[in-house]
């Protein structure tokens, strides 16, 4: 998998009080066997430090069937935590990963002094046993999967390609 830095990362990220972001990474082609990640959606969004929510999601939607891009991952921000998978992050990650095995996440945590940004996908079937099973919303802790694997890990498959044309809607 092939997957180009970003314009989302490059907003005002100085203040621990700013919004959190979300968008869907679309892959329009596959070549020999690796996606190439070269467009971003931004859809509008109602946000919070802490918490995004899509809005007008058919505005979205007219995007991605008018160019016919495949959804194969999301990049989220978490402006003032650390660069991790929160529990909602899990359950959200969830659902493109069970559609697409080869989906990931991109967490942007500008703030973080160790790790600025994180490319992760859940453990499988480890993770995606837990959180296909996980009834719960909000946050709330996970156990660990029955095959002692970790709930969700760094994507070593997926690289930066800055040589890449990258396309960003940003509907907000």
């Amino acid at each position: 998998m092939t997957q180009t830095d970003s314009k989302f990362a490059d907003s005002d990220q100085s203040s621990c009080n700013q919004p959190s972001a979300s968008g869907v990474l679309q892959d329009v082609h596959i070549e020999h066997g690796t996606y190439y990640v070269t467009t971003l959606i931004i859809p509008k969004q109602e946000s919070t430090s802490s918490s995004c929510e899509a809005l007008k999601e058919e505005e979205f939607f007219a995007i991605q069937n008018e160019r016919s891009l495949f959804p194969v991952g999301w990049i989220h921000t978490h402006p003032s935590q650390s660069c991790f998978m929160s529990s909602i992050d899990l359950h959200t990650h969830f659902s493109y990963q069970a559609m697409v095995p080869e989906a990931f996440a991109i967490v942007m945590a500008p703030t973080d002094q160790s790790r600025s940004y994180g490319i992760f996908r859940l453990s499988d079937p480890g993770g995606m046993s837990v959180l296909k099973e996980c009834e719960e919303s909000g946050f709330h802790p996970h156990g660990e999967p029955a095959d002692g694997s970790p709930i969700y890990e760094h994507c070593a498959n997926v690289f930066t390609n800055t040589n890449l044309r990258f396309e960003i809607f940003d509907l907000r």
